[in-house]
C-alpha cells in the first residue's frame, strides 16, 4: 500500500483588488481644451509636437480617451488618422496612423496606455485597415508588446512621413492588421 502525505497548504496572500480596467471612449468637440491641456506637459518634455488648439477641435473625431470618473479630467489619449489606399506601396489598402498618445504621470503604469492601444486597435480593425504606423522618441515598449515593429518611413503614409522633424530622431514603428 502506498501512502502520501497530503501538500500543505499554500498561504494565502492578502486579497488585492484589482484595478478596474480603464474605459476608453470617444473625444467629443467639447474634450478638445481637455485634450491640448493633458498634451502640454509631453510637448513640453518634448515627447509630443506642438499641435495648435483648433486642432483637437477639428479632429475631436480622431480621438480616443480615458477619464478616471465621468466629468473629471482626462487621463490619456490616442489619435487615430486614416490615410486613404495608396497605390504606389504595393495595393496596400488604407492604413492608419496613432499619434498624440500621452498619459497623465500619475496614471502611468496602471494600464490606460495598454487600453487605448487595445480600443485603437479595435477601432483600425473596424475599419478594416491593413496597418497601423506611429512615431515615438521613446523606447516604444507598449507598442512593440503589442506587436508593432520597426518599420522604414519608405513604408509609412508618404503624407505623415514628410511631416516628421528629422530633428526628433522618431522610431517608426507599424503592426500589420
Amino acid at each position: 500500500m502506498i501512502t502520501a502525505t497530503p501538500p500543505a497548504p499554500l498561504p494565502h496572500a492578502p486579497y488585492a483588488p484589482l484595478a478596474p480596467t480603464p474605459s476608453v471612449r470617444s473625444a467629443r468637440a467639447e474634450d478638445a481644451s481637455a485634450l491640448a491641456e493633458l498634451s502640454q506637459p509631453f510637448v513640453r518634455s518634448g515627447a509630443l509636437r506642438e499641435r495648435p488648439a483648433s486642432l483637437y477641435a477639428t479632429h475631436a473625431a480622431d480621438f480616443l480617451v480615458t477619464q478616471g470618473r465621468p466629468g473629471g479630467p482626462l487621463d490619456g489619449c490616442v489619435g487615430l488618422r486614416v490615410h486613404p489606399a495608396d497605390p504606389g506601396k504595393g495595393g496596400r489598402g488604407a492604413v492608419g496612423v496613432l499619434y498624440n498618445f500621452c498619459v497623465t504621470g500619475q496614471r502611468q503604469g496602471h494600464g490606460v496606455g495598454a487600453a487605448l492601444l487595445r480600443g485603437a486597435l479595435a477601432a483600425a480593425r473596424a475599419r478594416s485597415l491593413d496597418a497601423l504606423y506611429t512615431a515615438t522618441t521613446g523606447g516604444g515598449g507598449l507598442f512593440l508588446r503589442h506587436g508593432f515593429a520597426p518599420t522604414t518611413a519608405l513604408l509609412a503614409p508618404a503624407s505623415w512621413a514628410e511631416s516628421l522633424d528629422p530633428r526628433r530622431n522618431a522610431r517608426i514603428l507599424a503592426k500589420v492588421l
